[in-house]
């Protein structure tokens, strides 16, 4: 049985997702409050934490306009089901094996020979009788 705080969630996020049937909110009541945390199906994530995380950041506050309501105070977890992410997450932290290959000093290396090279070619220009 649901109780309204789920129900709530239940239905903004199902009218969000690609896949409403996935989508499932767990109650958890803690010492910090009531925990609603949601999962839904991994294609759906992103849509469901929006860009820079906006939409999680709304549902949130829909939650604690609830709580104002009810005398409870929300907390909303959104579980990260999405095992390529997880990976890519991880594979991005083991970047302490793999050398840096385009070093900052190679960079400016490369604009002073391109200035050079210019510098070259400008006093070639200079000496031109045009």
């Amino acid at each position: 049985m649901s109780t309204i705080d789920q129900q709530f969630i239940e239905y903004i996020v199902k009218s969000l997702v690609g896949h409403p049937d996935d989508v499932i909110v767990e109650r958890v009541i803690d010492e910090k409050g009531v925990l609603l945390s949601l999962t839904v199906n991994p294609e759906d994530l992103g849509r469901v934490i929006g860009k820079r995380g906006v939409t999680a950041q709304s549902l949130r506050t829909l939650l604690r306009a609830l709580g104002t309501k009810n005398d409870a105070r929300y907390n909303l977890k959104i579980v990260n089901n999405d095992e390529e992410r997880e990976n890519y997450s991880h594979s991005s932290d083991n970047t302490e094996s793999e050398p840096v290959k385009n070093s900052p000093e190679e960079v400016v290396e490369n604009e002073s020979s391109l200035a050079k090279n210019t510098r070259k070619e400008l006093a070639e220009l200079d000496d031109l009788d045009i």
